[in-house]
This record gives structure tokens, C-alpha cells and sequence, in this order.
């Protein structure tokens, strides 16, 4: 710990330890994998500071003048607010003042943006050496794109996730959720966590990690690469399916409903023709290995499809699951929200939010044994924290404060 934290009032009722108590993290930075990032590192103790535009608030707010919505208490849990106006040569040397008293610093504007306002990592190193400084940006700090712009579509695009996703006589699609600013804010966290063992544990000092936000994605992209560089094939859109490992798609049942299952090993085959009373499907010459099956994929998906169309999804769900062949429906928000696993498991929580009452959110994830992860606070209001952290962090005085408050810096 750079700075022993200043003492806070004690939470009530008291919680156990964890992890990441005592590391102090702020966030300088918006829209989306960099500031959950800063999120999930609150999840595990981490005092998380929000720098904040005064008056608007952070976009992820989603509104214009500063308010909570039920989004921002997700993904602001945790955290403390602060405003300030890094546009200005006043809040630009008072974010210089407070990083020196922090751990981990977390932004994601553009290079250029960046050292404009003497957030570079040069300058901040220079004075927090010991700090471990996250660059999140469009497309990494150096390289001929790095001042470019990004989010989470323009990164799946560049990935080349979005080129493999849909099907294959359509147009490609992205995913539905942003996907790649979750993946992105994982590593981000990971590479937080590896940085502080390395530096409190090994004896090393502060590091900068540099992370791209498309890289998250092209991190994903299986064995895309070194099969095209080894047989010159490019990964395609394929829908539903893989072609390497048949059966495994998504089915119509009776009730109109999708299901996935997954049987594409040859003794999950078995129970599946076993379970279609087809026992002697396995045997055939045209299904007998995974490589017969892949080359006669339509004709055996026909065969599954006509017999998933006479069950329900939540029957055909039982009765796969039963077998021990991997099944579930395709969830919507609505399923998941009633889906006892969920609630049962607690990768669902429910919290008490000042606006919204008990309000359902994703849990801290992972689940870790011994320190789990808490939402200790929902997002924060806006500047809700300035008094805390520029008098009682910063040591600056009430009027001073007030005076900065008066001139539109905080």
C-alpha cells in the first residue's frame, strides 16, 4: 500500500476481510471495460475512487443531469464519487495531486487525449512510480491505430468477432450484450491483481499495463489464427453450429421455443440416439465417428430436429439432462430472473438501493471460498464523496473546497 487508507466511518453491519482491502484504485475513466474494471476490483475490497464529470455525471449514468439509474447502481457499486473537470489546467493538476496517494490508476482516453492533459504514462510515473497505471483504450498505446477511437462494436469488428457471428447466408451481426468490454474489464482486473503481487509480493515497483479493448476479443478467437496460417482457410460464419463437432445446434421444440444441446463425442451420441429410441444411429456408417458425422451434418440434424419438435423445451431440457447430454433452453432476462439455479446458486443477489428499492444485479464473480465478493454500496450519487476525499484524502480546506465547487472545477 502506497498510503495507509485514512480512517472511514465503519461499515454497518461489520463484514469480513478481503482481498483487496487497503489497495486504493482511481478511476479516470468512462464507458465501459475500463470503469468495470475499477468495479470488480471493488468487489473485492478495493477502495474505488470515481472521477466524475461535475454537473452531467458519468455516461454510464444514462442520463443527461447526474441521476442514478438502476444500470449505474450495478456497475458504480462499490465506488465513491468525486467530481472534477479534467478539461481544465485546475482539475488536470488536481488529478496530478491525487494519484500519487492511490494504488492502481485506471483510465481509458485516447493517447493523444491522455497526454494533452499529463495523464501519460511517462508523466504519471514520474510522480507515482509505485503505482500500477491501466491504459484501456481502443487499440493499445502504441501502433499505427493508437489514437484511434473505440467500443465495444468497433472492437468486435476489429477482432474479427463480429465476421464469425450469424449466419452464414446473412449478414454478419455483434453480440447482443457488450461483450467484449466484460472480457476486457476481466483482464484488465487480472492484470491489476498480477501487478500488485509482483509489486507488494515480489519485491517489484509500479508497472503501466497497456490493454487494448480488441484484443479481449481476439483473445477469444479459438485456433482461427494458426489454422489459417497453416491451412490458408478463413473462419466463416456458421450460425448455430461447429463444423468440427456434430451434433451440437440449437432445435425448435413444440412449444415454439429454442433449446441448445451439445452431443458432438461419440458417447454423448450414444445417449442421444439411445434417448431418441434411435439406438442405431451410433452404428451407421455415416455417424460413426466425428469426422462421418461432420460430413453428413444435415442429415442428422434433420433427424434431431423432427424428434426435438415433439417435446417442450422445459421437457426435452429434463429428459437431456437426465441423460447426462449437456441441454438448456435459450434464456431470455425474464428466465433468468426466475431461474432457481440463479437465485439458488446466488449468481444473482438482490440489494437495498436508496432508488429502487430491493434491486436484483449480477453477484460478485468469481465465487471465492473464503473472501467473497460484496456489494458493500450501490452506485454512488454524484460528487456524493467530495468532501470525503479532497478534505479528509487531499488535505485541502473546506473553502478551498468551496472555492473549486464555485469555479466549475469539482
Amino acid at each position: 500500500m502506497l498510503n495507509p487508507p485514512k480512517p472511514m466511518s465503519p461499515p454497518n453491519p461489520p463484514k469480513p476481510a478481503l482481498p483487496l482491502d487497503g489497495i486504493r484504485v482511481l478511476d479516470l475513466s468512462t464507458v465501459l471495460a475500463a470503469p468495470v474494471t475499477a468495479t470488480f476490483l471493488g468487489d473485492f475490497g478495493a477502495e474505488v475512487v470515481k472521477v466524475e464529470e461535475p454537473r452531467h455525471g458519468d455516461f454510464t449514468r444514462g442520463t443527461a443531469t447526474g441521476e442514478r439509474s438502476p444500470y449505474w447502481a450495478q456497475e458504480a457499486r462499490n465506488k465513491k464519487s468525486v467530481t472534477l473537470d479534467l478539461r481544465t489546467p485546475h482539475g488536470q493538476g488536481l488529478v496530478r495531486s491525487l494519484v500519487p496517494l492511490f494504488d492502481v490508476v485506471i483510465t481509458n482516453y485516447r493517447p493523444s487525449t491522455l497526454s494533452s492533459w499529463g495523464l501519460d504514462p511517462d508523466s504519471l510515473r514520474a510522480i507515482a512510480p509505485d503505482a500500477i497505471l491501466v491504459y484501456v483504450t481502443g487499440y493499445g498505446l502504441t501502433g499505427p491505430y493508437s489514437d484511434r477511437g473505440s467500443f465495444d462494436r468497433i472492437a468486435s469488428a476489429f477482432a474479427g468477432l463480429t465476421y464469425v457471428t450469424g449466419d452464414p447466408d446473412r449478414e454478419p451481426v455483434r453480440s447482443g450484450y457488450s461483450t467484449i468490454d466484460y472480457m476486457a474489464a476481466y483482464l484488465g482486473a487480472f492484470s491489476v491483481v498480477t501487478a500488485l503481487y509482483h509489486r507488494d509480493t515480489a519485491g517489484g515497483g509500479g508497472q503501466v499495463i497497456d490493454l487494448a479493448l480488441y484484443e479481449a476479443g481476439f483473445r477469444a478467437s479459438e485456433d482461427a489464427l494458426t489454422s489459417y496460417a497453416t491451412t490458408g482457410r478463413v473462419r466463416e460464419r456458421l450460425g448455430n453450429r461447429n463444423p468440427k463437432i456434430v451434433p451440437a445446434s440449437d432445435f425448435t421444440t413444440s412449444d415454439k421455443r429454442r433449446i441448445s444441446l451439445h452431443a458432438g463425442t461419440n458417447p454423448l451420441f450414444r445417449k442421444l440416439a439411445a434417448l431418441m429410441e434411435r439406438p442405431e444411429l451410433p452404428g451407421l456408417p455415416q455417424y460413426a465417428t466425428r469426422a462421418a458425422r461432420a460430413e453428413n451434418a444435415e442429415s442428422l440434424y434433420t433427424t434431431i430436429a423432427d424428434w426435438v419438435a415433439r417435446h417442450t423445451a422445459d421437457e426435452l431440457t429434463g429428459l437431456l439432462n437426465s441423460a447426462g447430454i449437456p441441454a438448456s433452453p435459450l434464456m431470455n432476462i425474464a428466465d433468468i430472473a426466475a431461474d432457481p439455479h440463479y437465485l439458488e446458486r446466488g449468481t444473482i443477489t438482490t440489494v437495498d438501493d436508496p432508488d429502487f428499492g430491493r434491486l436484483p444485479m449480477a453477484a460478485p464473480i468469481p465465487r471465492l471460498s473464503e473472501t467473497p465478493g460484496q456489494i458493500r454500496t450501490t452506485g454512488p450519487a454524484l460528487g456524493e464523496h467530495n468532501t470525503e476525499i479532497y478534505e479528509g484524502l487531499l488535505g485541502l480546506s473546506s473553502q478551498e473546497v468551496a472555492d473549486l465547487h464555485a469555479d466549475g472545477v469539482i
